[in-house]
């Protein structure tokens, strides 16, 4: 059985091309979709399922793409607009169980539609040499580039979803 904390894997850097960069733009477009797909017609009880045993709730992991996606975007425009920015790390276990996450969950996926147009409309311009801009993570320290950060969030919405759906799978909703 595959480990189901990583139903699509873990993510691997990709080389630029222009191919990736699609994909990657139209994950990017189609989160806040593929969301409201996943979550369609499940009831309070069911959005407050773990996706997993010790993982969060089906309205924990939606609430956590908004705020993963703002902190996303933050960073995104930073490294465009800075040298070498450095990022700031938050605690996202500590985010998702803050007041604002007990919204009900069309309240994140409202912020996503309109953080991923916005997301989609900055990024679909970004020139090539551009993507090799650089920050710096302060929790790692770690250097990477805004082509690492783009492929990064485009797997994450993806493997945020796919929990959804494998827990959905599994319980036959």
């Amino acid at each position: 059985m595959s480990d189901i904390r990583y139903p699509i894997g873990t993510y691997e850097p990709q080389p630029f091309s222009a191919d990736q960069k699609r994909d990657w733009l139209i994950d990017i477009a189609q989160l806040p979709n593929m969301v409201e797909a996943a979550i369609e017609n499940l009831d309070e009880a069911q959005l407050h399922t773990p996706y997993r045993e010790g993982g969060w709730t089906v309205h924990q992991v939606v609430h956590h793409l908004a705020d993963s996606h703002v902190n996303a975007y933050c960073r995104m425009k930073l490294t465009l607009s800075e040298d070498n920015p450095t990022v700031k790390a938050y605690d996202e276990n500590s985010w998702v169980l803050m007041a604002d996450a007990s919204l009900p969950v069309n309240n994140a996926t409202t912020l996503l539609h309109c953080l991923h147009q916005r997301l989609y409309t900055l990024l679909k311009q970004v020139e090539d040499d551009q993507w090799n801009r650089t920050y710096v993570h302060s929790g790692t320290g770690l250097q990477h580039t805004l082509w690492y950060l783009l492929g990064m969030y485009a797997w994450h919405g993806r493997h945020h979803v796919a929990h959804i759906r494998g827990l959905r799978e599994r319980m036959g909703w």
